[in-house]
């Protein structure tokens, strides 16, 4: 298991070098953190990582009930802020919180990357 969490803690550090990204978690379907790198406390990031999970679970719900389909990312911005969950394969999540003035676009592209990859790992 510290094999498949460094090849996680990796894919966060890589990310994290993408301007403007503040704190990553990874966290399983059901919001327990496998991993972060998160700028507050370890409590905190679990807070975080549950609520996410809830977030994002919540829109897929949305989506399918809709006919709309799965959501590829949902994307809270806020004043100071933005967070981003995205589904990273069946067991997984990646979520990213930002600085409130950074462009989405280079972020968004790493995270589907970075979701890839944690498919393949777990």
């Amino acid at each position: 298991m510290t094999d498949v969490i460094n090849m996680l803690n990796k894919i966060l550090d890589d990310i994290k070098k993408v301007g403007g990204v503040e704190s990553l978690v990874i966290v399983s379907r059901d919001g327990l953190l496998i991993t972060s790198n998160f700028l507050s406390s370890n409590a905190r990031a679990e807070t975080f990582a549950a609520m996410s999970a809830t977030m994002l679970g919540a829109a897929e719900t949305a989506t399918t009930e809709l006919g709309k389909g799965i959501p590829d990312r949902v994307i809270v911005e806020s004043e100071h802020g933005k967070l981003i969950a995205t589904g990273a394969g069946p067991k997984a999540l990646l979520v990213v919180l930002t600085k409130s003035d950074v462009g989405l676009g280079l972020i968004l592209v790493e995270l589907e990357k970075a979701a890839e990859k944690i498919k393949k790992i777990l």
